[in-house]
């Protein structure tokens, strides 16, 4: 693929007129100008189902606003990252100073977020991250103008911990790929894990991307833990599930995870991936009204099920619309904006959240684990937990 920028433009019309309302000059309510949302997302290469997930469920809450805030029509500027870090700056600038967007979404990777977050800096663009979890993109490189909808690396691994130790596993083997979202991972399950009283007796760091685990698992067999916790995500998951069920550990050793093991793999993975547990913070079949709704509203409008990445788009389009909503419209005062944002509760299909001093989510972490092909709530593994956002100064 060459490397021009791929700008998709979409104005979404309101489905009624902008009612027109006398405001001071100063608070700009009721503008006819639109809330320009840039959309940095991978419409193509490995992650491009990822991209079209979180759009999709960026539009559905606008859509539900009647394509409609305050009275201003939403315009839309989608550019494909195609998940290149290199690319970051040079869109983000497009974005910021090129189309002067109000918010900017994304990204989807986590490389991608941190060369975001470097130019988004000091600029009056507000970004919101819809997926990328690496823990300093809330923690050490945290700003003002930077929220995250979806998650950081340590909470979808460090309430697993104390639920590994409380299930009776005492000595345990972690496995990873060695690259970043990986290792942060790891290193948030075995803080709770020994905290709790647990041991760590064996940390397996596979070259990024290899899914030959044969030999790994081998030595898992021989060394015969408690139970083992791994980090694998796509392709890498439904390897590593499948081999650990074919060389005959599973029975034998239980196998725990960060949720995404088995979040959009079980039906590759097939009755290999039942009774593996993960947490995470959201489950497909969480049954609360939102969710249920969302689910229906998402199908209905896209002809397929909704997933973890359509739920984390939603959110960043309930923020915005929230926001704007209670700013009366007024996009110009970002100071403003960023106040309100910090003050609201989502209510999500995952269940309310509501934002860190870092303006990551304080949020609930499901235990859960894999029964005919789907992945259940078993409980509550941690509610409102919260990000401790190492080396942020906000």
């Amino acid at each position: 693929m060459n490397n021009k920028k791929k700008i998709f433009l979409s104005v979404l019309p309101a489905t009624v007129a902008a009612t027109i309302i006398s405001m001071s000059t100063g608070s700009m309510a009721a503008d006819s100008d639109p809330i320009k949302v840039g959309v940095m997302l991978p419409f193509s290469g490995v992650y491009a189902g990822l991209g079209e997930s979180t759009r999709n469920g960026l539009k559905q809450a606008i859509k539900e606003q009647g394509n409609n805030i305050a009275g201003r029509p939403v315009e839309f500027i989608e550019m494909d990252t195609e998940a290149k870090p290199a690319r970051a700056p040079e869109i983000t600038s497009s974005l910021v100073d090129n189309q002067q967007a109000d918010f900017v979404i994304g990204p989807v990777h986590s490389g991608v977020a941190m060369g975001m977050i470097k130019s988004i800096k000091g600029k009056d663009s507000i970004m919101i991250i819809p997926n990328a979890g690496a823990n300093a993109a809330t923690g050490a490189f945290c700003q003002p103008n930077v929220f995250r909808t979806s998650f950081s690396s340590w909470q979808t691994a460090f309430p697993m911990g104390k639920e590994a130790y409380d299930m009776g596993y005492k000595k345990i083997v972690t496995m990873s790929w060695n690259y970043g979202f990986g290792k942060e991972s790891l290193e948030a399950f075995n803080e709770s894990f020994t905290k709790a009283g647990g041991e760590v007796i064996k940390e397996m760091l596979v070259p990024f991307p290899k899914t030959e685990f044969q030999s790994y698992l081998t030595e898992i067999a021989s060394i015969n833990p408690d139970a083992v916790f791994v980090f694998f995500a796509g392709g890498g998951a439904v390897k590593f599930v499948k081999d650990y069920d074919a060389m005959g550990l599973k029975g034998k050793i239980p196998l725990l995870g960060s949720g995404f093991l088995t979040e959009g793999t079980t039906t590759a993975q097939g009755p290999a991936a039942e009774e593996v547990i993960t947490t995470l913070h959201y489950a497909d079949a969480l049954d609360i009204p939102k969710n249920k709704h969302f689910r229906q509203d998402y199908e209905t409008l896209y002809g397929k099920p909704a997933d973890l990445f359509a739920v984390q788009g939603y959110d960043a389009g309930q923020l915005i619309a929230q926001a704007v909503t209670a700013t009366q419209g007024n996009t110009s005062d970002k100071a403003a904006l960023i106040e309100q944002m910090e003050q609201l509760e989502i209510d999500s299909p995952r269940g309310a959240f509501h934002f860190s001093k870092s303006h990551n989510p304080i949020q609930t972490i499901y235990l859960r684990k894999v029964v005919d092909g789907q992945n259940t709530v078993v409980k509550v593994a941690h509610e409102n937990l919260e990000d401790p956002a190492r080396g942020c100064r906000l």
